[in-house]
């Protein structure tokens, strides 16, 4: 995408391409008077980009977490992990390229790390099939934590996915199947898993490698059923209400973090993930390694036991006001 195409997508950073662009413009200069301009410019900058990112709408949301420059998952893995080994293939049909596995250390911890990975130029995005994988690649995400099972490895998954792959293929190799089998096992995969929702989570591709002891988004992701365009198309018949949409089905961070859907949001450089990847990767690492000190050190049966109540809360509503105080198993769950 050009510049100037970019510049389309997110309109509301108007304000600040203008400031960036001013920027620039000064920083080409010499002399006193243009350092000084540089300072305020900067100072302008700083302020607009956090009054900007305050108010962003739903729909806004969504157009920084698909943003062209923001981190995958293999630019996690360079900036955060040491000792990356990947892993390929699911051993039955071949090896999905978008889902990215393997072993790697983060500082004391040896994990199994599995994401979604969506490609930089359009020829690696081709053959990431754009970040929606097919049911080879939820095999392999579920072979890879199998293995991290045995060894002992706690697993992190990186879901950034618009969907599984919709083709016929897809269909003819058991996508639906696959991903309910993946969820359940995880539901009973006896190791940690922390589940990071980093773009996109879009609908049962996300599931796919989504269930686990924490389930935490980046402050400016989306978690949701379906698209903003797929719901518009099913309720307005037409993408062009995408906006509303978006707004109507409440799956941005802030959203989820009070439904209870997800249990953390970490918080992005100003301006988002995709203006400082060293920030954005600093900051997931020190989420990683706080949470993963709380789960390692817990019994695998306490661990098991937790993980089945947090997803078993989730969409729970009480029929009358004196099923107040039952447990989840006592109520209705949606």
């Amino acid at each position: 995408m050009s510049t100037e195409a970019l510049k389309a997508e997110l309109a509301f950073e108007q304000p600040i391409f203008e400031l960036e662009n001013k920027l620039a413009e000064l920083e080409s200069q010499d002399g006193k008077e243009a350092v000084e301009a540089i300072r305020e410019v900067k100072k302008q900058l700083a302020a607009t980009i956090k009054e900007v990112y305050s108010q962003l709408s739903p729909w806004e949301m969504v157009r920084v977490a698909r943003h062209q420059d923001r981190p995958y998952t293999a630019d996690y893995v360079r900036l955060m992990f040491e000792e990356f080994v990947e892993l390929h293939g699911d051993r039955n049909f071949g090896d999905d390229r978008a889902i990215l596995s393997g072993f790697a250390t983060l500082d004391e911890f040896k994990i199994m790390v599995i994401g979604h990975q969506k490609g930089r130029t359009y020829k690696e995005r081709s053959a990431c099939h754009f970040g929606c994988a097919h049911p080879e690649g939820y095999r392999k995400a579920m072979s890879k934590m199998q293995l991290a099972a045995k060894y002992g490895l706690p697993v992190v998954c990186f879901i950034d996915t618009p969907g599984a792959y919709p083709g016929l293929g897809a269909e003819e190799r058991g996508q639906a199947w696959v991903i309910a089998e993946n969820m359940y096992e995880m539901s009973r995969l006896g190791t940690p898993i922390i589940c990071v929702v980093i773009g996109e989570g879009g609908s049962g591709g996300a599931l796919g490698i989504g269930v686990g002891d924490r389930v935490a988004m980046l402050e400016h992701s989306y978690y949701s059923v379906i698209s903003p365009e797929g719901c518009a198309g099913i309720l307005w018949k037409s993408h062009e209400f995408a906006e509303n949409a978006a707004k109507a089905l409440r799956f941005t961070s802030k959203d989820l973090l009070q439904f209870g859907v997800v249990d953390d949001v970490i918080s992005e450089p100003l301006g988002g993930a995709h203006r400082d990847h060293q920030q954005a990767g600093l900051r997931l690492k020190t989420y990683l390694k706080r949470t993963l000190r709380q789960l390692v050190s817990m019994p695998q049966e306490r661990l098991l036991e937790e993980r089945y109540a947090k997803f078993r809360r989730i969409g729970a509503f009480l029929d009358d006001p004196e099923s107040a105080g039952k447990s989840s198993d006592e109520y209705d769950v949606a």
